[in-house]
């Protein structure tokens, strides 16, 4: 199995000042500051193989963006080591960002005020792309992403979704093994965030580049990644196939059955029903006091059934249960 990543016991502590009270408080932290050390990221280990696409989810301040730009090289670590693609991040920074791609859903790498086409040739020229090859790559990106008739137009120009789409193309301009990806749909309306999962999975599984994403939304987890690692307070608490999370959270299921009448009940242990629509019924199921299969039988014995189809809770769901126990 080849790896992409190898993180052994890394760490990221900051100083920060402890405030002193009293009249001459103030000046005495200045004359003779005390610090009180912080950690962002309190040793954590994994690996991510060559072509995997790894989640990284945990409440705000967790240590989630921190880990990622250790990973790039843009913090130097306090302890520990990490490997990516044959570098130390840290020290080989330079030559770690050829084989990178870099995406900060808060930040641009792209210039506001030229137009998209100027920022790509810009970047070709700092990546030493050759003409051709990058020409063929922008066209083909440019196809995939939508973004074709936005090059002569600037980003500050653009729509969220428009430069977010743009932002990828350019961190993918490069030929990337690796994509690094930071709270990419954030601000994102729902057909904008869909066209980006859709985008990521599919440029990923063509190219076969190893994505590491952080994000708040659960379905950017669900639709994109295979893998999730939770941290909270700069630990790993969790690390596990995104599927896995179902089974592991949610031992439930969703019976959701249209019929004739405008509403039906199944009284049975460990079933509940949910608010639903008029002639929608949402049933919720405890797989470990009820047989899914009854459950069906018995809304069927009701007749006029139109249809019936059994689902998994949202991926909302499982993350607020995971972040629930983390608060217990």
């Amino acid at each position: 199995m080849k790896l992409a990543v190898t993180v052994k016991d890394l760490r990221k502590t900051y100083r920060q000042p402890r405030r002193r009270t009293g009249a001459f408080g103030g000046l005495r932290g200045l004359l003779q500051p005390e610090y009180t050390e912080l950690a962002a990221v309190a040793g954590v280990s994994f690996d991510i193989r060559a072509g995997e696409r790894l989640a990284i989810i945990g409440p705000n301040g967790a240590g989630k963006s921190t880990t990622l730009k250790m990973l790039s090289g843009v913090l130097e670590p306090t302890g520990g080591a990490a490997d990516v693609l044959g570098f130390t991040p840290c020290r080989e920074r330079r030559a770690l960002a050829y084989r990178i791609g870099v995406v900060f859903g808060q930040r641009s790498q792209l210039w506001p005020e030229l137009p998209a086409r100027d920022s790509f040739a810009l970047l070709q020229r700092i990546y030493d792309q050759p003409d051709e090859l990058f020409g063929r790559r922008l066209g083909e990106l440019s196809e995939r992403f939508g973004v074709a008739g936005l090059l002569d137009q600037p980003p500050g120009r653009m729509s969220l979704g428009q430069r977010m789409r743009c932002e990828i193309v350019g961190s993918l301009l490069h030929g990337p093994a690796l994509l690094f990806l930071d709270e990419p749909t954030i601000g994102l309306d729902v057909t904008a965030k869909a066209a980006i999962r859709d985008f990521i999975r599919e440029q990923s599984a063509r190219e076969g580049q190893t994505v590491v994403l952080t994000s708040h939304d659960a379905r950017d987890i669900e639709l994109v990644c295979e893998r999730v690692i939770v941290i909270n307070a700069g630990r790993i608490v969790l690390d596990e196939a995104t599927e896995g999370l179902r089974r592991r959270f949610l031992a439930r299921k969703l019976v959701t059955v249209r019929s004739v009448a405008p509403e039906l009940t199944v009284e049975m242990t460990g079933v509940t029903r949910r608010p639903s629509e008029p002639h929608t019924t949402v049933l919720e199921v405890d797989t470990a006091r009820a047989r899914v299969e009854a459950v069906v039988a018995a809304a069927l014995a009701h007749g006029g059934i139109d249809d019936v189809s059994v689902e998994d809770p949202p991926m909302e769901e499982v993350v607020h249960e995971i972040y629930a126990s983390l608060d217990g």
